[in-house]
């Protein structure tokens, strides 16, 4: 609209000069050696204007055939990158589809057609995995990890390699640097994390997952557990009081995790802190019962016969009264000792159709010690194994084979 609006501009224009000098024809004369020209001034406008044209024409037509060849070059260049690109494009669905004949017969012509090797590369390196070729998509891929543009991706290529055939090491280093180049990826964070844990780098593990919880990559509810269980490892690559530091650690981290408990009540007792090292049992227990603190009470109570051993599962089931795993603590040490009514009170509320395989052994131990009862000591051991109990004359008659072969 702009241009229509400057065309009638100059329109009007030299209308009005045209009218102008109409009205005021006037006569110019024009003298050079022999020659004398008289004419009027609008005679010699005209004219200038028509020596103008010709000579703009002629500009034109020289500047036409002069760009000739660099407008032929530029025509092919974009001929060539529309051909390039329609590679590429054709590659990566190939890639995508698992064809690697067509992904790797496209690569090909990308690089031929295109001088972009970035993205020629990836196709070139992706089609040459799909072939089974980890050399040459090594190549593609450690030629990207020198270029500023597509160092990341170079990196993550040869990463992934690493992972695939188990170099940790070198897999660990190419995830440092990933962790370098793009720091807010979840991805190199993620891998990068668990590689340090994969090579037991558990106090640069403890340092990425403060920094992926900052970053909110990793859930501050999953944050407890996974920095227990680093302490704990880097708790067992120690000794002394940097074990016991980091075992302390590990429990502070997570209340209740047992291996971090045990762990930590052990050093106690390295030191000869036995009160100490049942406290830490006895806190644990009320949060988290399990077997596996058991036998490290029993050493901080000095517990040796099975006597003192009833004593001290006494005690600390009192810390979670009626969970499973005390009254299973209290039966087993009192039939250790011998206290088979002991033993039976503990048992009697979860001895029910729905106990667990652990509770039917301890009944059948004790239907065997106290009473000398093989077939109800053996209806107890098919029931944990989960087989229907035997009726009839045959039960007294498999009974003693069964308890047998339990013991």
């Amino acid at each position: 609209m702009l241009r229509w609006g400057l065309f009638l501009i100059v329109i009007g224009v030299v209308a009005l000069v045209a009218g102008w000098l109409a009205g005021h024809p006037g006569a110019v004369t024009l003298e050079w050696q022999d020659y004398r020209v008289d004419t009027s001034a609008a005679v010699l406008a005209a004219a200038v204007l028509l020596f103008a044209a010709v000579v703009a024409l002629l500009y034109r037509v020289w500047w036409s055939v002069w760009s000739a060849p660099k407008w032929l070059g530029r025509f092919r260049r974009d001929r060539r990158r529309r051909r390039g690109y329609a590679a590429l494009s054709r590659g990566l669905v190939a890639v995508a589809a698992g064809d690697a004949e067509t992904a790797r017969r496209q690569a090909r012509r990308a690089t031929e057609y295109l001088n972009d090797p970035p993205l020629t590369m990836l196709l070139s390196a992706q089609a040459a995995q799909m072939e089974g070729d980890e050399q040459a998509a090594r190549r593609f891929f450690q030629t990207m990890s020198e270029q500023p543009a597509t160092e990341f991706l170079g990196v993550r290529g040869l990463l992934l390699q690493a992972i695939k055939r188990e170099d940790w090491a070198e897999a660990l280093t190419l995830a440092r640097r990933a962790y370098r180049l793009n720091p807010h990826s979840e991805w190199v964070m993620q891998t990068l994390y668990d590689l340090q844990k994969r090579t037991g780098e558990w106090g640069d593990a403890a340092l990425t997952l403060d920094e992926a919880v900052k970053m909110k990559l990793i859930p501050a509810s999953q944050s407890g557990a996974e920095k227990a269980n680093l302490y704990y490892q880097q708790s067992l690559k120690g000794d002394g009081f940097e074990a016991l530091r980091w075992a302390r650690r590990a429990y502070k981290a997570l209340p209740g995790h047992v291996p971090s408990a045990v762990r930590w009540a052990e050093m106690c007792l390295a030191e000869d802190r036995h009160r100490k090292a049942a406290g830490v049992i006895e806190d644990a227990w009320q949060r988290n019962p399990a077997p596996d603190l058991v036998p490290v009470y029993f050493q901080a109570k000095k517990a040796e016969d099975a006597t003192q051993k009833l004593a001290a599962a006494r005690r600390l089931a009192e810390f979670k009264p009626g969970h499973l795993e005390s009254r299973l603590l209290v039966a087993e040490a009192a039939l250790e000792a011998e206290k088979w009514a002991d033993a039976r009170a503990a048992l009697e509320t979860v001895a029910d159709d729905q106990a667990p395989p652990r509770v039917c052994r301890l009944m059948a131990q004790l239907e065997e010690a106290e009473h000398g009862d093989l077939a109800r000591a053996r209806s107890w051991l098919l029931r944990a194994t989960g087989e229907p109990a035997p009726t009839g004359s045959n039960t007294a008659a498999a009974a003693a084979p069964a308890v047998a072969a339990a013991g």
